[in-house]
C-alpha cells in the first residue's frame, strides 16, 4: 500500500508533504488564548481560592511553563501588541513596524503570519473569537468564525447626558451642570462604590456585553470549536485551530452559578494590595486609563473583592468551556495526534499595588500561563526557565518540521519540554510599556525603569515574588543594580528598542 502511495505521488507530481498530508501522520494543533489572565489564575498553580479543573487537567497531562512573559505593549491595549508580536513572529517593537504592513494595505506581508506559514505546510487552518489584529483574519486563516473585537461592548448609564456630545473627556459642564465620573463612564465602570452598589450586575443579560446576541461569547467559541472539531475527523488534512477567547477580559460576565462559587468571604486581598500606586501618572497608568477606570479611588479592599470574584467566575466558566473541548478533542479519536497549548496574551493586576489593569512590568502583568499536551511530550512536567508566550508560534513550526523563517525572532520551547533545560533558553527577559516602563528579569532579579517618573525598582523575585521591597537604593545592592542596568541596554539594542534610558543610567 505505501508503494502505490509514493508511485501515485509521483505519477501526479506531488510532493513528499503532500503524502504525510494524505496519511495525516503531522500532528494537529489546538491553540487556546485567553485575554487578560494572570499567571496565578489556575487552581493547580497553587491558588486554591480558584476553580479550574479542567486547566488543572492540562496541568497533570502535558507541561507547564512556569514564568512565562508577554514582552509588553505600545499603547493601553497590550492585547493588540501581544497578537501582533504572536501572529507575526517579530519582538514587540518589530512587530510594531510591521502591522503597518497590513495597515497600508500591502496584502503580501499576510503570507508571512502564523496561519499561513502552518497552511502552506498543508494545514486546514481555523480561527474564531477575539483578533484584535491589524489585519482581516480570513487573509491569515482558511476558516473564520465569529470574530470578535477588543472586548465586549458598554451601556451607558447616562444616555440623556452623553446625548449630542461630541467629546464627553473634554467637556466639563453641561446644562450648567459640572460632569462627574458617573456621567462619563458607561455600566460597569468606577465601581462598586459601596456594599450596596448593584448599578451592574455580571449575571444581567440585559447589559449586553459577553451576552450580546444571547449566548455568551466564551460559549459561542466553544460551539464553533465543537462543530469544526467534529468535522475534522471527516478530513484528511491536519488542522491548527487558533481558538481566542475574549474571556476573562471585563466587564467580567458569567452564570450566577459561577459568581457563587465565589463568596466575598472567602476571597483574600492580595499582599501587594495598596490604595493607590505612587507613580501611577508617570507610569502610564492614569485614573482616566479605560483599565484604571474600572474600580473607584482610593482602592478599597472592598471593591478589590468584588472585581476578584467576578474575575474568578469568568475564569470557572472559561474553564468549563475548555473541558468541552478537551473532552470533543478526545471523543473524536483525535487528541492523540494533537498537541493542545493553553495560555494568554497578558496578565492583570486586579487590585495589586493599587493598578487593576495590565499597563505595567510587575509580574501580575506580564506573566501568564502557559501549558503544553500533546504526542511524545511528559505528563505533569513544570519547567522553570523564563520564556515568552510567543515562543509558542516557533514551537508549532518545529513540530509542524516546518522550516523557522529567519525573521522569527522567538525560540521553540518544545527541546525544554522534553527535559533539554538550555535548549531555546533566554539569557534575560525583556519588558517595555510605551515609552513609560522598561523591564529586565534575570537571575531572580527585576529591574524596573520609570523614565518619566525618575524611578528605578529592583526586586529580589526568590525573596520577594509579590515585588513589594524596592532595592534599587539598598547599597547592598548598587553591583546588581549597575549590571542589570547594563544588560537592559544591550536588550534593547537586540529588540531596536530605541529609548534613550543613559539619564537613569547616571543616577
Amino acid at each position: 500500500m505505501l508503494c502505490l502511495c509514493i508511485f501515485l505521488a509521483i505519477f501526479c507530481g506531488c510532493n513528499s508533504s503532500d503524502i504525510d498530508i494524505k496519511n495525516n501522520s503531522k500532528p494537529n494543533f489546538v491553540f487556546l488564548f485567553a485575554d487578560d489572565m494572570t499567571y496565578s489564575a489556575v487552581s493547580a498553580f497553587g491558588n486554591d481560592e480558584i476553580y479550574t479543573p479542567n486547566l488543572d487537567r492540562m496541568v497533570q497531562k502535558g507541561v507547564t511553563f512556569t514564568h512565562t512573559y508577554n514582552m509588553g505593549g505600545w499603547n493601553g491595549a497590550i492585547c493588540v501588541a501581544s497578537r501582533a508580536m504572536i501572529i507575526s513572529g517579530r519582538s514587540i517593537w518589530n512587530a510594531r513596524d510591521f502591522k503597518q504592513n497590513w495597515v497600508n494595505g500591502d496584502t503580501t506581508a499576510y503570507e508571512k503570519t502564523w496561519g499561513r506559514l502552518m497552511q502552506e505546510a498543508g494545514y486546514d487552518t481555523y480561527m474564531s473569537g477575539k483578533w484584535h489584529v491589524d489585519a482581516p483574519a480570513d487573509s491569515v486563516f482558511q476558516t473564520v468564525r465569529n470574530v470578535r473585537g477588543g472586548m465586549p461592548g458598554h451601556q451607558w448609564k447616562h444616555h440623556e447626558v452623553l446625548a449630542g456630545m461630541e467629546d464627553v473627556k473634554n467637556k466639563k459642564r453641561i446644562d450648567g451642570r459640572l460632569l462627574t465620573v458617573d456621567d462619563v463612564l458607561p455600566l460597569g465602570y468606577n465601581r462598586p462604590l459601596s456594599e450596596s452598589d448593584t448599578t451592574w450586575l455580571p449575571t444581567d443579560t440585559a447589559q449586553g456585553g459577553f451576552w450580546e446576541g444571547g449566548t455568551h461569547w466564551s460559549e459561542v467559541l466553544r460551539n464553533d470549536a465543537l462543530d469544526y472539531i467534529n468535522r475534522a475527523k471527516e478530513r484528511d488534512k491536519p488542522f491548527f485551530m487558533y481558538l481566542a477567547f475574549n474571556a476573562p477580559h471585563d466587564h467580567r460576565q458569567s452564570p450566577q452559578k459561577f459568581i457563587d462559587m465565589y463568596p466575598l468571604d472567602q476571597i483574600s486581598i492580595p499582599s501587594s494590595f495598596a490604595p493607590e500606586h505612587p507613580f501611577k501618572e508617570a507610569i502610564g497608568n492614569e485614573r482616566t486609563l479605560r483599565d484604571e477606570a474600572l474600580a473607584p479611588y482610593p482602592r478599597t479592599e472592598y471593591a478589590v473583592k468584588v472585581h476578584l470574584q467576578e474575575y474568578y467566575a469568568i475564569i470557572s466558566h472559561l474553564d468549563e468551556q475548555i473541558g468541552l473541548i478537551l473532552d470533543a478533542l478526545e471523543n473524536s479519536g483525535q487528541m492523540e495526534n494533537t498537541y493542545v497549548v493553553f495560555t494568554a496574551d497578558h496578565g492583570l493586576a486586579v487590585g495589586k499595588h493599587g493598578l487593576l489593569g495590565k499597563q505595567s512590568m510587575y509580574d501580575h502583568s506580564i506573566r501568564v500561563p502557559m501549558i503544553i499536551m500533546g504526542p511524545d511530550l511528559p505528563a505533569n512536567q513544570k519547567v522553570q526557565n523564563d520564556i515568552y508566550l510567543q515562543d509558542v508560534m516557533a514551537t508549532a513550526l518545529e513540530l509542524a518540521e516546518i522550516s523557522k523563517p529567519d525573521y522569527v525572532e522567538f525560540n521553540s520551547i518544545i527541546g525544554q519540554a522534553k527535559g533539554d533545560s538550555e535548549e531555546g533558553n533566554y539569557e534575560a527577559i525583556y519588558g517595555a510599556y510605551r515609552n513609560l516602563q522598561r523591564m529586565i528579569r534575570k537571575d531572580g532579579y527585576k529591574l524596573i525603569v520609570y523614565p518619566e517618573a525618575d524611578q528605578i525598582m529592583l526586586f529580589n523575585l526568590e525573596e520577594d515574588p509579590e515585588e513589594t521591597k524596592n532595592l534599587a537604593y539598598d547599597k547592598d545592592h548598587e553591583a546588581k543594580l549597575r549590571q542589570l542596568m547594563d544588560e537592559l541596554l544591550v536588550l534593547q539594542q537586540s529588540v531596536n528598542d530605541d529609548l534613550d534610558l543613559s539619564a537613569m543610567y547616571k543616577k
